[in-house]
């Protein structure tokens, strides 16, 4: 039997050094706490190395390379690996992380964590051995995983998953995208734009369908123009592997018809990994996979979840966000989450962005809303540009505020947080309409939607 180390002692035990755990141990540690953060594998979590990062840069590069810039795959894949610590190896670097985590005082541990007992953490440590660890307070930030769907013929295939397509160094020959969502479409425009043949799937009837209907359509266009082929309301059924074109994968959809590729790619979701961490020993109970924490995100007694598996959305901003208010709220702070102002943002070209509630959604919490909106193609960005989309508002005529914003076009994901910020703090749509906007900016688009709102509401 493995020799158990003596147990340690530290104010913070942070299961998952992603972005929710380093937020949370930076935060503990400029407080004074002391920290050991844990994780299995890269310290720094998805966003630098698997997701985030990587996908952008490869939009950046995808974009100048489609109107004919000096942008190869060759050199996007160069640069994708200097931006994720890769270049010269497979496995990215870590280092940067770790040693920035260790500088601020945090004790860093690699290995597998379960949770034995209250306050108590033993890790199948990397190198070997075991060791265990007691906090006063325990973190899980354990993030997500791609969700792999049961799908006859799929383990032939070694299907990818957002990993595969943001590091692959080789252009796949052609693809199927299985999910219309933010990783989906992103990687459909990436590969696109480098004249893979795309096809992407989509169980909903329209794409990012949890956003606004109009920024679907933008993306749906910009896709097409771009030559991918848009499956809606299907699913796939099956997997044949390698009797398409040219030994391609078959995918048999629910609608009787095929799609071909020499790849497949799973974005149809995200799984949190909490089973076999131990929730059990402390009281926790998993619903399908899931657990969902209080309002001050706690699920037992000093014991809080924060990041993807949290809820109630899966962004690298929000689970920063929740890194540092669980800390403030452990070390006695009287706060707690606001989630009523989350960003959300397609990285594509043009870029959609949203915040808040759509009016459907707005109305079904009996708010009495009414919704603006401009097609951004008239408009002077727009113009400028040479760009089309839209910006979209949904005012609560009530308390005369600002509870939902939607934009695509260029700059939505910067242009969205004037929106945020109103949202947030509820300013009047009288004081947003007499708010000076830059000319010509996407911005600039939605300011003159306030101002029609505030003329409907003091009419």
């Amino acid at each position: 039997m493995a020799q158990v180390d003596p147990v340690n002692q530290y104010d913070f035990v942070i299961i998952g050094a992603g972005t929710a755990g380093e937020a949370a141990a930076y935060e503990a540690r400029r407080r004074g706490a002391s920290v050991a953060i844990i994780d299995r594998e890269l310290f720094g979590g998805s966003c630098p190395f698997w997701a985030c990062m990587p996908s952008k840069t490869l939009l950046h590069a995808a974009g100048i390379h489609v109107v004919g810039g000096d942008y190869s795959w060759r050199r996007a894949s160069a640069r994708r690996d200097y931006m994720i610590n890769r270049e010269g190896r497979d496995w990215p670097n870590d280092e940067g992380h770790v040693h920035g985590l260790e500088a601020a005082g945090t004790e860093v541990i690699r290995g597998e964590a379960r949770i034995v007992a209250p306050r108590i953490v033993r890790v199948a440590l990397a190198d070997g051995g075991e060791r265990e660890v007691e906090g006063r307070f325990l973190i899980v930030a354990v993030g997500t995983n791609s969700t792999v769907p049961h799908l006859p013929g799929l383990d032939k295939v070694k299907p990818w998953t957002n990993r595969e397509a943001t590091s692959t160094r080789t252009l796949p020959e052609s693809i199927v995208i299985l999910g219309g969502g933010p990783t989906g479409v992103e990687m459909a425009q990436v590969f696109a734009r480098y004249d893979v043949p795309v096809t992407l799937v989509q169980a909903e009837d329209r794409l990012n369908h949890r956003d606004h209907p109009r920024s679907s359509d933008a993306l749906a266009r910009a896709l097409t123009a771009d030559g991918v082929d848009l499956r809606f309301g299907v699913r796939a059924e099956r997997v044949e592997p390698g009797v398409g074109r040219d030994g391609a994968h078959r995918i048999r959809l629910t609608d009787g018809s095929t799609a071909d590729g020499h790849e497949v790619l799973l974005a149809i979701g995200r799984t949190a990994p909490l089973d076999g961490l131990g929730l059990d020993t402390i009281g926790v109970e998993l619903r399908d996979g899931r657990v969902d924490p209080d309002e001050c995100l706690r699920i037992a007694d000093d014991t809080f979840l924060i990041g993807d598996p949290a809820g109630p959305e899966m962004h690298t901003h929000l689970a920063h966000y929740q890194g540092e208010i669980a800390v403030r709220i452990t070390l006695g702070e009287d706060v707690q989450p606001d989630f009523r102002a989350i960003p959300r943002a397609t990285y594509t070209d043009p870029e959609t962005a949203g915040v808040g509630l759509r009016l459907e959604q707005a109305l079904e919490q009996v708010i009495d809303a009414f919704e603006k909106t401009t097609d951004l193609a008239t408009s002077a960005k727009g113009d400028v540009a040479e760009s089309f989309g839209h910006t979209t508002i949904v005012v609560d005529r009530a308390s005369r505020t600002l509870v939902g914003a939607f934009i695509a076009g260029p700059g939505a994901s910067e242009a969205i947080h004037l929106a945020v910020l109103a949202v947030k703090t509820r300013t009047p749509i009288d004081v947003l309409a007499d708010t000076i906007t830059a000319f010509p900016t996407t911005t600039r688009v939605m300011g003159g939607l306030f101002v029609e709102a505030a003329r409907e509401l003091n009419s």
